[in-house]
């Protein structure tokens, strides 16, 4: 954060009193007044700016003072840095209803940019973005007086395009773009005089030398934002800043005016990186405006193609050929789409330049418009770039998954493609595992082939953290002898362990592969011990999230058959998850919500997994540890287990999940002496087991004896003195009670918990005069020789 003596200065700007702060505006009054704008003024407007600006409530400055500083700030002879002063404070002090800024009564470029910024502060009408935009292009046009300089509007028309494009006219647009082609092209190659600080000097020592390459050598082709130099001209300053405005000038206003009458001639198809001298071309005088912008536009990205293959002397130069090669690829891109003809010309130029960027990671950032600019052209240049694509997706996202920027850029690359990709692009799907790396490509990735190892991949998430984490650090730290008779101590020592190696590798897969996820159980013990690892925590609070999406994308394609994979690998997976308590609770809780709706869509499943689903309910350590999972396959089963939803279901079969269920209930309401009560099961599960007990006695009546004997000892259960301390009593016994009842009568039994179709519609579900609760407590209040449904009590206890 910030220093203690940063800190110092912002508690007492925020501290100042009011009676305090109008003395001290005073004073600057008397400045402004007297016109003495020297370096006491500057250092008291400084300290004033650090006073509106070091507070989010708003200082209050007297009209008066207001209109000064306006006056100040339309001196024509003010100083830069009381000119810049003067704006920021009125900046903060925005929106004010005393400001009055016109366009019209400024001449110096450099007051019109600070006047836009405050009008920008306040609150710019559409009519004003307009004539501001009239004000610049008048500017431009004309010759710029001695001592005044151009070089502050073109920031200034950039934010005027983003607010405004319609502000200029075609006449206007021709203009600016061949101001651009003038800046652009057309720039000194000799560097800048640095100003003169007076006194006696030599004349021949300050004479300019040539502008040199980021390598040293001396530039031998046209200025551009890669060249080199202590000090720039105006124009040179110019060039970059039309450089840094091209794209968007391009997309705004390249698409309109005639086409390429040349658009057909494939001559100039040799672009390569070694050699990109351009010449000027005597026919490109000839084209309109915006068509010899676009090809001075090339020429431009061409070169700095050119001078980003060079070493350069400087990091900084470094970091900023890399931001210019992905500009220059961009726009390129969008120059290609604007006029075809450029396609062949850029073909050639970016296979090359692909080849080396994709053998030097620090250049990973310009593979993305590389790869865009092949998804967009590769059909017209009737070119194979499967290569291209297939080293972006593997290589990249396995060396590179610990840079944010690239993550971030990766993410947003795919998801504007995500319709090219769904057309053809089979290595996009394949990559899955690798892409899992950036995440949030979810939806994008997921489909019938890839659902089932997206679930697998998605529970690991935790664990692929884990493994990340190790293999960066891996790559910091020497790599030790190690003795593979011995058991590795550390996550880092297992990474090179030849036993866990394997693991490792299929765990950081980057293409999808066939494989069993219980392989990985020792590896998820192993990677236990980073279990509090801040990255690995936050990982593990996004999978529940990125569950439900996968849940509800999934179900809208999901077939029987891998509906019926779905389930069995949540059921193999509740009990191989990473070890983090309440990342376990969360996936079980997510899992017990999808459940239903799962078995819901296809019920048949109920029948077909039978085996495992007895397994699982089963166990009665299920209960206590995935109690949202045991109590979704229980409903389930007493729900769909019925020749109504599976004509495959026998009697057998009802006979079996009965007498499991039948089993559990009466263990977990066993009251031993030495068993704490508060361990046992919750209500809910008491009153799901005793429902879908009913639910199976109402389709094979032969059980209902048993199953009446059963509701008659959780009665009694209920009514002991130990459970009504610890649970709601009264719910249990409810339900119990009306459970009961309802068996005394099979036949509304049966129309109660085995409704037909047309019965349990939605729109039956819906009438609250015909919904099961009331035909329970209704047929309850009349075995009961009650007064019918008017008297019902809710149950608060699900089933």
């Amino acid at each position: 954060m910030y220093t203690a003596g940063a800190e110092n200065f912002l508690r007492q700007a925020r501290e100042i009193q009011d009676e305090e702060l109008q003395k001290f505006i005073s004073r600057i009054t008397g400045f402004l007044q007297n016109r003495d704008l020297g370096n006491e003024t500057t250092d008291c407007l400084q300290r004033l700016f650090l006073i509106v600006s070091a507070t989010k409530y708003g200082r209050k400055l007297d009209d008066p003072f207001v209109t000064l500083l306006q006056t100040t700030l339309h001196l024509p002879k003010c100083p830069e840095q009381v000119q810049i002063l003067c704006a920021a404070i009125l900046r903060e002090m925005s929106p004010c209803n005393r400001l009055a800024l016109s366009w019209d009564k400024i001449q110096d470029p450099k007051l019109l940019s600070a006047a836009f910024s405050i009008k920008l502060a306040q609150g710019i009408t559409k009519s004003e973005v307009e004539a501001l935009g009239q004000r610049v292009v008048k500017i431009l046009e004309g010759r710029i007086p001695e001592g005044q300089s151009a070089r502050c509007l073109l920031p200034l028309l950039s934010k005027l395009i983003s607010l405004s494009p319609a502000s200029l006219n075609e006449d206007q647009i021709n203009l600016l773009s061949k101001r651009m082609v003038d800046w652009l092209r057309y720039a000194s190659v000799q560097q800048g005089v640095p100003q003169s600080s007076g006194g006696f000097f030599n004349p021949r020592a300050r004479q300019p030398g040539p502008i040199t390459e980021v390598d040293g050598t001396v530039a031998t082709d046209f200025f551009t934002v890669l060249s080199v130099g202590q000090h720039y001209t105006d124009d040179q300053w110019l060039n970059m800043q039309a450089f840094s405005m091209l794209r968007k000038w391009l997309l705004c206003y390249g698409t309109d005016g005639p086409t390429n009458p040349n658009s057909d001639d494939k001559s100039e198809v040799d672009g390569s990186v070694v050699s990109m001298v351009s010449v000027t071309s005597t026919s490109s005088r000839l084209l309109p405006p915006k068509e010899r912008l676009r090809e001075k536009a090339f020429e431009y990205c061409q070169r700095l193609i050119e001078q980003s293959n060079r070493r350069t002397l400087k990091k900084g130069d470094g970091e900023l050929q890399k931001a210019c090669l992905v500009e220059a690829v961009t726009i390129m891109d969008i120059a290609c789409k604007q006029d075809s003809a450029y396609v062949y010309r850029a073909l050639s130029c970016l296979k090359n330049l692909h080849g080396w960027v994709s053998g030097d990671l620090s250049h990973a950032r310009a593979l993305l418009p590389i790869a865009q600019f092949f998804l967009n052209h590769s059909e017209t240049a009737a070119v194979d770039a499967e290569a291209i694509y297939k080293h972006l997706f593997t290589d990249v996202p396995a060396q590179l998954f610990h840079s944010p920027m690239l993550a971030y850029e990766f993410a947003q690359f795919c998801r504007q493609n995500l319709r090219l990709f769904a057309e053809g692009l089979g290595v996009f799907r394949q990559s899955t595992p690798n892409l899992f790396k950036f995440m949030d490509l979810l939806p994008a990735l997921l489909g019938e082939d890839t659902a089932l190892e997206i679930f697998h991949l998605l529970l690991d998430l935790p664990c692929l953290a884990a493994a990340l984490d190790v293999q960066l650090r891996s790559g910091l730290t020497p790599a030790p002898a190690l003795d593979p008779a011995t058991k590795p101590a550390t996550c880092l020592e297992a990474f090179r362990h030849p036993q866990y190696r394997g693991l490792f590798q299929y765990l950081l897969r980057a293409e999808s592969a066939p494989g069993d996820p219980g392989r990985l159980v020792p590896l998820r013990q192993l990677l236990g011990a980073m279990a509090s690892s801040s990255r690995v925590v936050q990982c593990a609070e996004g999978v529940p999230v990125l569950l439900q999406l996968f849940f509800g994308v999934v179900a809208k394609f999901a077939d029987g058959a891998l509906a019926n994979k779905l389930v069995l690998a949540m059921l193999e997976r509740s009990d191989q998850l990473y070890e983090i308590p309440a990342f376990k609770a969360e996936v079980y809780r997510v899992m017990g919500a999808h459940l239903p709706p799962l078995c819901a869509r296809h019920p048949a499943l109920v029948v077909e997994l039978s085996k495992e689903l007895l397994e699982f309910s089963g166990t009665v350590t299920n209960i206590q540890s995935k109690e949202d999972v045991f109590t979704s396959v229980v409903w389930a089963i007493g729900e769909y287990v019925s020749v109504s939803h599976d004509k495959r279901c026998t009697v057998e079969q009802i006979n079996k999940f009965f007498e499991v269920l039948e089993a559990m209930l009466f263990e977990i309401t066993q009251l031993r002496p030495s068993a704490s009560l508060s361990s046992s099961s919750s209500p809910r599960v008491i009153a799901v087991l005793m429902t879908a007990l009913t639910k199976l006695a109402s389709r094979s009546q032969d059980l209902i004896p048993r199953v009446s004997l059963s509701l008659a000892k959780m009665r009694t259960f209920a009514q002991s003195p130990a459970v009504s301390a610890t649970y709601d009593a009264e719910a249990l016994l409810t339900r119990a009670t009306e459970l009961l009842n309802l068996l005394k009568l099979p036949t509304v039994a049966q129309f109660a918990l085995t409704p037909s179709a047309d019965i349990s519609s939605p729109r039956f579900h819906r009438d609250t005069n015909t919904s099961l609760p009331l035909a329970m407590e209704t047929t309850s209040q009349v075995l009961a020789g009650g007064a019918g449904p008017g008297r019902r009590r809710r149950s608060s206890v699900p089933g």
